[in-house]
């Protein structure tokens, strides 16, 4: 690698390139564990993060996902150390950071609209922090270079960020916050102003430097699929809690509440009475009463007897057959079976989506197959089906 005076002479054109070892080693042993005490935030008499407690591991992507105004923002900020907090105690590395400013903190900080200076070039706004940090200017450009190089973007170095794409300025952005050698990088919602094509790009380009590196990634975002491409660990916030702190696969496949279960999206949910509880060294089997549908049983743990409760289904773990004219609608049907009527049929892909609606109730339900799969039967809007499912995939919803 050559050093000119102002970027790289012999970089990488427009590919990423592999990190030299130095970067890689040195981004890696920065990398620190995060741990949150009770943190809580107020705002007079509002409460917008309410005591949060859990840990990040050194070197896991984690990302903090909800619903707009559910606090993942604000908490984000406070360990970054742009927001002061209420009570509780954040710790980096073991170190406890509740009274040092954001630029005492060892982190940095990517930003939903990247914050890149206009009027500075792509190297001078990768500089940046680095001479806010009285960095020597040798070290400066030794590492402003490798970084461009390592993202395939050292031919940039000159340009202005108005040059440069969406996804370029993005990289760039991911520059500037690397470069510092942090030991933990933030997200804000960094890929929402993006089109889902470059989204999608974007965020394998996340993941796939973050991996390579071994940081500590939090990243705040509302969208679901995003959380599951990305993570280690989600954790899931709603009204300024924690719901649920899961991987991407426990919380497809186990929602912990009613609320991360819609959330999550598509999931048929059944809200009925806990009539019988049998014990399991797993899950226990739990036999709820559903008005209308009759009885459902489903896999989970801690509840009671006569308690009021819900589970849940995914829609591409039912089963579809046709409903015999010769059977009443509301007759009594075996237990994890519902008579529903097709009311749309949209075909997204790979995957058609067919909405139905409980003949007994008027619950709206979702069912999921293979576009190859439903084209194959001569199901059509209108008629009326039968959806069935078994009992170890019924997640029970305990609250």
């Amino acid at each position: 690698m050559t050093i000119g005076t102002g970027k790289l002479t012999n970089g990488a054109i427009g590919t990423a390139q592999k990190p030299t070892t130095d970067i890689q080693n040195a981004l890696a042993e920065a990398a620190a564990g995060v741990s949150l005490r009770s943190v809580t935030k107020k705002y007079g008499a509002v409460t917008a993060v309410e005591h949060i407690t859990f840990d990040i591991p050194a070197g896991k992507y984690c990302c903090l996902l909800g619903p707009s105004g559910c606090g993942k923002t604000t908490l984000l900020r406070m360990i970054a150390g742009h927001e002061e907090i209420s009570g509780g105690d954040i710790l980096i590395a073991d170190r406890r950071v509740n009274d040092l400013p954001a630029a005492k903190r060892n982190t940095s900080m990517m930003f939903q609209s990247y914050a890149l200076f206009p009027h500075k070039t792509i190297w001078e706004n990768v500089e940046f922090g680095l001479k806010m940090r009285n960095v020597p200017p040798a070290e400066r450009h030794t590492r402003v270079g490798e970084i461009l190089e390592m993202v395939g973007l050292s031919h940039t170095a000159d340009r202005n960020p108005t040059q440069l794409s969406g996804g370029q300025q993005q990289r760039i952005a991911l520059c500037r916050a690397l470069v510092t050698r942090p030991q933990v990088l933030m997200l804000d919602e960094p890929l929402s102003a993006l089109d889902e094509n470059l989204r999608v790009r974007m965020r394998t380009e996340l993941r796939k430097i973050q991996k390579q590196f071994g940081l500590t990634f939090i990243q705040v975002t509302h969208h679901v699929e995003e959380a599951f491409s990305l993570s280690d660990q989600v954790v899931v916030m709603t009204h300024g809690k924690v719901d649920q702190i899961a991987t991407p696969e426990q919380l497809f496949d186990r929602p912990g509440s009613q609320f991360v279960a819609k959330f999550m999206g598509d999931n048929n949910i059944f809200t009925g009475k806990v009539l019988n509880v049998v014990k399991d060294d797993i899950l226990d089997l739990i036999h709820l009463e559903v008005e209308g549908i009759g009885n459902i049983y489903s896999r989970g743990y801690g509840t009671s007897i006569g308690s009021e409760a819900a589970c849940s289904v995914r829609p591409d773990l039912m089963q579809v057959t046709a409903h015999s004219p010769d059977v009443p609608v509301k007759s009594s049907l075996a237990a994890n079976q519902v008579v529903a009527r097709i009311t749309a049929v949209e075909m997204t892909g790979y995957v058609t989506r067919v909405s139905l609606m409980s003949e007994a109730t008027g619950q709206e339900l979702l069912y999921k197959a293979r576009t190859t799969d439903w084209n194959s039967n001569s199901f059509h809007e209108g008629q009326l089906i039968v959806l069935s499912w078994s009992k170890d995939d019924c997640v029970f919803l305990p609250y």
